[in-house]
């Protein structure tokens, strides 16, 4: 695995709408390529930290050097690595300002007229010590997004307390989670063993099938419960998609063992706008976390 820096200038200043652009398209290419890293632009100078394994990434670099988007490509540094500095982002992106500039450690002669090509060659020894201060800055963005439902930290510390037994108490109900979903198991092999062996044998009618998926489908579900428990003790989901998520598998499963000659119409036409409306919902969340 290496890493490629490289630096270029843009042959024309860029609008917010050409760097989503870019970052849009880095971020699907690289995904499929297993390639991380970060991006900066300003004053029409892009700097940029690849990290990937070698043969994709000299063949991305020698794309991006045929780009005609910008010029001056200019190789900073190649080296193999261990592990990546940003290996949760495909393409994070990053402004910095004077004061960023001022703040790299044992920098004193980088600033921000040096933030070209020519520069970044005259300073090779920043390119750690930056790349320290965008991989911070991107945690600490993530950070400030995140979520806790039951944080142990609180101005309250009886607050903080009472945060503290509920989490063991979820701890617990995890456990006991587990369990449920090997019985579920077990409950399944049992339906399927008692469906195969009863006459006529190796064969499975509707009704059988449908009482193996209901089974199979609480399984799942159980097993979504349980992602649903433990997302209280995390601090980097907000769980709103996996509860829509487990709640539409809920009806589902009952829409699926539906007897409907003993159901009222009304009841049906409920359900089914609950699924409608379970459903829209999902596809809205789902739409929002597309790039």
């Amino acid at each position: 695995m290496i890493r490629i820096v490289y630096t270029s200038t843009a042959v024309k200043d860029l609008k917010t709408e050409d760097l989503l652009q870019i970052l849009k398209s880095c971020r699907k290419n690289n995904s499929a390529n297993d390639i991380t890293g970060i991006l900066l632009y300003s004053k029409r100078t892009f700097f940029q930290a690849l990290e990937g394994e070698e043969e994709q990434l000299i063949a991305l670099f020698e794309k991006i050097k045929k780009d005609p988007r910008h010029k001056d490509v200019t190789l900073i540094e190649k080296k193999t690595i261990s592990e990546r500095e940003f290996p949760y982002w495909n393409m994070g992106f990053q402004k910095l300002d004077q004061m960023d500039f001022k703040n790299l450690e044992g920098i004193d002669e980088f600033s921000e007229e040096d933030f070209n090509p020519a520069g970044f060659l005259a300073h090779k020894a920043i390119i750690s010590p930056l790349i320290k201060m965008l991989k911070g800055k991107l945690i600490d963005q993530v950070k400030e997004v995140s979520h806790e439902e039951l944080p142990i930290k609180h101005d309250d510390p009886f607050i903080s307390m009472l945060h503290r037994t509920i989490r063991v108490a979820v701890k617990f109900m995890a456990l006991l989670m587990v369990g449920v979903i090997i019985i579920g198991v077990l409950d399944v092999m049992h339906v399927i063993y008692e469906k195969v062996i009863s006459p006529p044998f190796l064969f499975l009618s509707i009704n059988d099938l449908l009482a193996t998926f209901g089974a199979f489908l609480a399984v799942l579900i159980a097993i979504e419960i349980f992602i649903n428990i433990t997302l209280y003790i995390r601090s980097d989901v907000i769980p709103v998609k996996l509860v829509v998520a487990t709640a539409l598998m809920a009806i589902s499963r009952k829409v699926i063992v539906f007897d409907f000659k003993q159901l009222e119409p009304e009841y049906i036409a409920a359900t089914s706008l609950v699924v409608l409306a379970l459903g829209v919902t999902y596809w809205l969340i789902d739409k929002k976390d597309l790039p």
